[in-house]
């Protein structure tokens, strides 16, 4: 019988974390998809040089900013997701190898979406706000405001509930599994769904920074990466709450006081 304690103690470790054992069964998925992470991060570097005009910077042609959205969100979600992939290839593991590429593809195509619902409501912020929104009229106050307002968000429930889906997708993933390249579309693009619900406040805090500006953007990913990853979730959430406030005020008292902050000189125009 006691033989059989270690062996038993080992199994419920596992049951517990299945995650991060999901991880380490599919660990050459992991690093691809780090890889890609990597490269997406390189791609919006290049693609985004000199084009950091601040806060409420301009997007763009539609098909040039959704193209460097939907790299965008592979640079800087692919990491927090990878273990949930993981997870999925590792209960697709009989079936075909594509599934767990499908899946992944299914999240993209959710934030694809989410870029598009942005770039209307830029879009159509600019036409009807116009000039109001350039830094020395109210885009400077909507910038700390949206920021405030991205603290406050953290604090909801629906947050929490979003976060615990994306921390803990093994109940997300049984509860509406879907066979076959298809289903794995649709349970991708339900997993992106979540997680759109987790971090919009945070990319919207990244349109008030500036969108085009890749150290915000690293602190915004290592922001989501925290919150998805790191065991004390309540620590991680306030935390992340505390940060935002922060940047927050900082932005309506001393916008010169945060680093990398590019304060637009001129009119701008999403």
């Amino acid at each position: 019988m006691n033989a059989l304690e270690p062996s038993a103690r080992a199994n419920n470790k596992r049951d517990v974390n299945p995650l991060y054992s999901a991880v380490r069964a599919r660990l050459a998925l992991v690093v691809v998809l780090f890889a890609a992470a990597a490269l997406g991060w390189v791609f919006t570097a290049g693609q985004m040089q000199g084009m950091d005009d601040g806060p409420w910077s301009a997007l763009g042609a539609f098909a040039w900013f959704i193209g460097v959205w939907v790299v965008m969100m592979a640079a800087m979600m692919f990491p927090s997701v990878a273990p949930t992939v993981a997870l999925y290839a590792r209960m697709t593991k009989l079936r075909s190898p594509a599934l767990p590429f499908v899946f992944t593809a299914g999240y993209l195509l959710t934030w694809a979406a989410a870029g598009v619902v942005a770039y209307g409501i830029g879009t159509a912020a600019t036409h009807l706000a116009g000039d109001q929104l350039s830094w020395s009229n109210s885009g400077r106050t909507i910038a700390g405001v949206t920021l405030l307002a991205a603290a406050l968000y953290e604090l909801t429930p629906l947050k929490d509930v979003c976060l615990g889906k994306c921390r803990s997708p093994l109940g997300v993933l049984l509860g509406h599994w879907r066979d076959g390249f298809p289903g794995a579309l649709q349970m991708g693009a339900r997993n992106g769904a979540w997680c759109v619900g987790c971090c919009w406040a945070l990319m919207a805090s990244l349109f008030a920074l500036g969108v085009m500006s890749v150290p915000w953007m690293a602190v915004i990913a290592g922001l989501i990466a925290i919150e998805k990853t790191l065991p004390w979730r309540r620590i991680a959430t306030y935390g992340t709450a505390a940060v935002l406030l922060t940047i927050g005020v900082f932005i309506l008292v001393a916008p010169q006081l945060l680093p990398s902050l590019t304060i637009p000189s001129g009119h701008m125009s999403m």
